[in-house]
């Protein structure tokens, strides 16, 4: 550990202005110009931010065609004024996302500048091309940034801590396998190259705002068969959970570009918490799975709150699917709250959903929340996707049942949304007690005694939700 702390040290290239801090690249980090931003504190100084080159997937005919975005970053306190600069030109309209936020700009030519006064992941967007945008974190202050950097002989003596230098840093073997006990910081400017591992240990911490992930595709940071674990405001490919306990995630980014990439995975784990998380995804974006990939058992307590999700294709969240079939997993206590999902394109029916419970190998689903959830209008798949069902080409059986779902303060607004499916596999293996409070989609609110409602309709039949067989006691309010 001493030789990685010695390896890695270097003064940090952070500047700071007030509570300000931007973060150039560090040396052999490859940037981009697709865009220029700057940022300033109440009519200071700008100060220039780093642009860098993140793959994100155009899937078309089912394949995946990887294009090259831009990501930039930097952390304040306060309020703050950006600056982005359209350096591609020919700029005729633009807007930052979430739409949710509201965020007011001015456009002056290329040139588009906006003011912030709390943490925000956005995505900047010109011409409407979502495929090369700037997805632009601006993250709180760095609190865990340790002590220690910049004097080496504190950090000589920090045998708990692996510090990653501003600069490109390619692992030995591809890995780093992360022991107990341990900090490790990858600063803004950072690029690690390979995959971070915490396997079979407890008390270990990911820290600071640089870039872990390894060449081609993988998991920038995988976390098995451990407790304890904090991973905060990193950049990665991935980042799945496998059979651990007291896991926390705030304010991580995971961007993936390659078939299977999915973001943030959990299988098999309980206690584990997402807040402030940015997932823009290949592959499904948060997943709760029972037994799979050698990981066993169910999920109980898993939580994503104040995030946004953009599924490039699949979902933006999978609850279900995978499990032991012989014995037969529970998955329970599930929470989505304020949650913006910015997109999903899915063509395969049995793939679609921006909320979706798919429930496989003999699996209970009971107690899932989704709450104050806003959708954009996304390019294609459905909004809601409950089955109980036997995917052959995952499943060994189906599973044995959806119960106590609850849908409070959902919104869509879009056109492109076909239509939303509910349906169980036969009388033992049913969807029951869904609760719908507050469904609003393009302004409409969807109650069982809307007055537009002839009373021989069903309350689905308005919100284009298809309700099947075997299911029983869902209720608009």
């Amino acid at each position: 550990m001493r030789f990685l702390a010695t390896v890695f040290l270097s003064l940090s290239a952070a500047v700071a202005s007030a509570a300000l801090t931007v973060y150039p690249a560090g040396p052999g980090v490859e940037t981009n110009n697709d865009y220029s931003v700057r940022v300033r504190q109440d009519g200071g100084e700008w100060l220039p931010v780093a642009t860098y080159p993140v793959k994100v997937d155009r899937t078309e005919g089912g394949k995946h065609n990887v294009e090259v975005a831009s990501m930039a970053y930097f952390d304040f306190d306060g309020n703050v004024e950006v600056e982005v600069v359209n350096l591609g030109g020919a700029t005729r309209e633009a807007r930052v996302r979430p739409l949710s936020y509201a965020i007011p700009f001015e456009m002056s030519g290329d040139t588009l500048r906006f003011s912030l006064d709390r943490p925000r992941n956005l995505s900047v967007e010109f011409n409407g091309d979502i495929f090369h945008n700037l997805h632009l974190f601006a993250n709180p202050l760095d609190t865990n940034r340790p002590a220690e950097i910049g004097n080496k002989k504190k950090m000589r003596k920090r045998k708990d801590l692996v510090y990653f230098a501003p600069g490109i840093h390619h692992l030995d073997g591809d890995t780093m396998r992360i022991p107990s006990g341990t900090t490790v910081y990858i600063d803004g400017g950072a690029r690690v190259v390979g995959q971070l591992i915490a396997d079979g240990v407890h008390d270990v911490k990911f820290f600071g705002r640089g870039e872990v992930h390894p060449e081609g595709r993988g998991e920038g940071i995988y976390i098995k068969r451990s407790r304890n674990i904090e991973a905060d405001g990193v950049i990665v490919t991935q980042i799945p959970v496998g059979e651990s306990d007291s896991v926390s995630v705030n304010n991580v980014k995971s961007i993936s570009s390659y078939g299977w990439g999915d973001g943030m995975n959990v299988f098999a784990s309980n206690n584990v918490s997402y807040d402030g998380v940015f997932c823009r995804n290949s592959d499904d974006c948060s997943t709760v799975y029972a037994t799979r990939k050698g990981f066993n058992g169910g999920c109980r307590n898993i939580e994503m709150k104040n995030s946004t999700l953009w599924a490039d294709v699949a979902h933006a969240v999978m609850i279900g699917l995978h499990g032991n079939s012989e014995i037969g997993d529970t998955i329970t206590n599930v929470a989505y709250r304020n949650i913006d999902i910015l997109d999903h394109a899915e063509p395969q029916i049995d793939y679609m959903g921006c909320m979706a419970i798919n429930n496989g190998d003999n699996i209970v689903v009971d107690g899932v929340t989704f709450d104050n959830i806003r959708v954009e209008d996304i390019r294609g798949g459905n909004l809601i996707n409950m089955r109980v069902c036997y995917n052959k080409k995952y499943c060994t059986a189906p599973g044995r049942g959806i119960r106590n779902v609850l849908f409070k303060d959902v919104t869509y607004n879009g056109g492109n949304a076909e239509l939303s499916i509910m349906t169980g596999y036969n009388e033992d293996r049913r969807i029951e007690n869904v609760v719908f409070d507050n469904l609003v989609i393009n302004g409409v609110k969807y109650f069982d005694d809307m007055p537009q409602k002839p009373k021989w309709y069903k309350t689905s039949d308005f919100a284009r939700i298809f309700i099947g067989e075997h299911v029983d006691n869902v209720v608009f309010k």
